[in-house]
């Protein structure tokens, strides 16, 4: 048995992989995430009537990085650089988030400039030019600082001093080091040392988080963890308290690989209760190097994501110009939402599904919480400028779709894919509900919400392949083929498996670009098929080529092992035949109310049919909605939703 554990904002999602079939549980996040980690793998076993002890493999998606980087609470950091470099966090690149805000404000770096500490060294084209002195890095004035960031300019090509600098550190003082050729081996100083700050800021913390939650697991008698990376593969606990910023988009990276199981060509719509995930998947999960979290660049390979403030619990309200807006602010797990009756009064997306008739007043949530539709109608009549409940969430489901599809089109549209090309995976407590919406408003016509629809990302960790990345900047006279292989032995070694198998990338660029493309490369490694599988994927993203010289940057080896995704569905049954609602029930969509038809997702998932549209279907960790226009049907467990060809249902 195999089971996964995404820790959310709101709730932690369990999925139990058993011989029998899925087995799903959701429990409240807790301020220590293990212990909420531990009280769903608890349930989740009660639910399927086993033990902890018999559980083979636990792999775990966490928050506590890119949380400890949000609430800025990591560890008290210091950085050592090259003398007259110490301001390069502050510099940043030219790039302003606010172009036309002459007030704009950038948010503070993570080490302030009295721990950034500056020593003589140097390496050139030619190596070290003068070594790191032992007596200065001693002096230092380190005493109580917990983590420290080392980043010397050119030590990407010359690691000599960084080495040098860590060793004496680590006998110096009681602190965590992080050292820049260990953390990101690559060019462009800003991006490095960004990392390296960050490596160093947030592993404190989630060593520290990862002790008690192997702790705590072991009480229980379940395995040591392994851990989601944000790379979209799964690492050894120990490894991830080692080096932690490869874990900041942890929770993200499961859900699209989750979603990546159900196509080639897939947008991954992630809406959970306090913000929406959007990634994509095209001929496998896109990544990026150009991850930013609270203002800082972290350049480790990630799984691309674009987060926006728009999920179930985003509160609503109408802003001084008589705007209404959604998020990002949240009702949070506590006190939640109105509908949820346990102290929330302020109207969010939840309230307005409930008040639409999506979600019926009555419905359990777990052991805690009973939707009460009143409060929910109560709490968006407070919303000025609406006639009654009814207008005021049509409105406020109305924005938070359009602003969900923003997310949407820039990881498409914005990037030379047309969106029409591609199906939506929808997941998480909200996403189901909104993406028939989003989708239509962007030309796709394909939904699919997965059986483990409410607990995909949780899902997806019981699908990520084992996986450990190197990488480094080349010159232009390195031998690309030596490098690769030395790239090659490095992953396998860091992965601790020999067996695995070794995927070969290349970071191009035209001469005189600032940005590079990433495109697979050959073994052995071939100058003018990299070159010409840059030209393509330069045509697919911009739009044209050129006759510039073509070069490689960076290299990069993919240690991976594969691992065999758990079945979502049940055995199905029958055919084509129509699914019987449970009940028929009015329900708002923005062309007015309709008879709706109400399916139990538990017990519709287990016939093949079409379904009566327009339908909800409610699973017990999130609720499907299929307005009017579109048409609908279960297939191997999973609820396929299009759009109609007559356009009506």
């Amino acid at each position: 048995m195999r089971i996964g554990v995404d820790v959310g904002g709101t709730f932690t999602d369990v999925v139990l992989s058993t011989q029998d079939g899925l087995v799903t549980a959701k429990t409240p996040t807790t301020d220590d995430q293990s212990v909420g980690v531990v009280r769903g793998v608890e349930k989740a076993c009660e639910i399927a009537g086993t033990e902890p002890s018999e559980v083979d493999e636990l792999v775990h998606a966490t928050t506590v990085g890119v949380n400890t980087l949000l609430e800025r609470d990591g560890a008290r950091t210091a950085l050592v650089t090259t003398e007259g470099f110490g301001d390069v966090l502050e510099i940043r690149r030219q790039t302003r988030d606010e172009l036309y805000d002459l007030e704009a404000k950038r948010t503070p770096p993570f080490v302030p400039r009295e721990r950034r500490h500056e020593v003589e060294e140097r390496a050139t084209v030619d190596g070290v030019t003068e070594e790191v002195d032992e007596d200065e890095l001693r002096a230092l004035p380190l005493d109580g600082v917990e983590s420290v960031a080392i980043c010397f300019l050119h030590s990407y090509a010359h690691t000599e001093n960084e080495r040098e600098a860590a060793r004496v550190l680590r006998d110096e003082f009681d602190a965590h080091v992080s050292v820049s050729s260990d953390v990101l081996p690559e060019f462009r100083e800003y991006e490095r040392a960004s990392t390296t700050v960050v490596d160093a800021y947030v592993t404190p913390r989630v060593a520290s988080y990862l002790n008690r939650l192997v702790e705590r697991l072991d009480g229980v008698g379940a395995p040591v963890p392994r851990v989601m990376s944000s790379n979209g593969g799964v690492v050894r606990a120990e490894r991830a308290a080692e080096s932690a910023v490869g874990t900041v988009m942890s929770g993200p990276a499961a859900g699209v690989v989750g979603a990546s199981e159900y196509g080639d060509r897939v947008v991954s719509f992630d809406m959970g209760g306090t913000s929406t995930d959007v990634g994509l998947v095209r001929d496998g999960v896109e990544k990026t190097t150009e991850t930013r979290v609270e203002g800082a660049h972290v350049g480790v390979p990630s799984v691309d994501v674009t987060t926006v403030g728009a999920g179930g619990g985003s509160i609503a309200y109408v802003d001084e110009g008589g705007a209404l807006r959604v998020g990002p602010e949240s009702a949070g797990a506590e006190p939640g939402p109105a509908c949820y009756g346990l102290g929330g009064e302020r109207p969010t997306v939840t309230d307005a599904d409930v008040a639409l008739g999506y979600v019926r007043g009555g419905k359990e949530f777990g052991d805690e919480v009973v939707v009460d539709a009143e409060a929910a109608s109560d709490a968006l009549s407070t919303l000025e400028g609406f006639d009654d409940a009814t207008e005021a969430a049509l409105g406020v489901r109305r924005v938070a779709d359009e602003k969900t599809a923003r997310a949407v089109r820039s990881m498409t549209v914005e990037r030379g894919y047309d969106p029409r090309g591609f199906t939506m995976v929808a997941f998480g407590g909200a996403g189901p509900a909104h993406a028939a919406n989003v989708a239509e408003s962007l030309g796709i016509e394909e939904v699919v919400v997965p059986r483990a629809g409410g607990v995909l990302s949780a899902y997806g960790l019981l699908c990520a392949d084992e996986k450990a990345e190197a990488s480094r900047t080349v010159g232009r006279d390195d031998d690309n083929e030596e490098v690769l292989r030395e790239l090659e032995t490095e992953a396998r070694d860091e992965l601790g498996r020999t067996d695995a198998q070794v995927r070969r990338y290349a970071d191009v660029r035209y001469a005189g670009q600032g940005t590079e493309l990433t495109v697979r490369a050959g073994r052995p490694f071939d100058a003018d098929g990299t070159r010409d599988a840059f030209k393509r994927e330069h045509e697919t993203r911009y739009g044209y080529t050129m006759e510039e010289e073509v070069r490689v940057v960076s290299l990069r080896a993919e240690a991976v092992v594969e691992k065999t995704s758990p079945e979502t569905g049940t055995e199905t049954k029958g055919g084509a035949e129509k699914n019987e609602p449970t009940g028929i029930h009015d329900a708002v969509f923005t062309e007015g109310t309709h008879e709706t038809a109400f399916y139990d997702g538990i017990g519709t998932v287990g016939a093949d049919g079409v379904l009566e549209t327009p339908a909800v279907v409610e699973y017990g960790e999130t609720t499907a909605v299929v307005p009017p226009g579109w048409e609908a049907r279960v297939k191997d467990g999973d609820l396929y939703m299009r759009v109609s060809e007559e356009g009506e249902t």
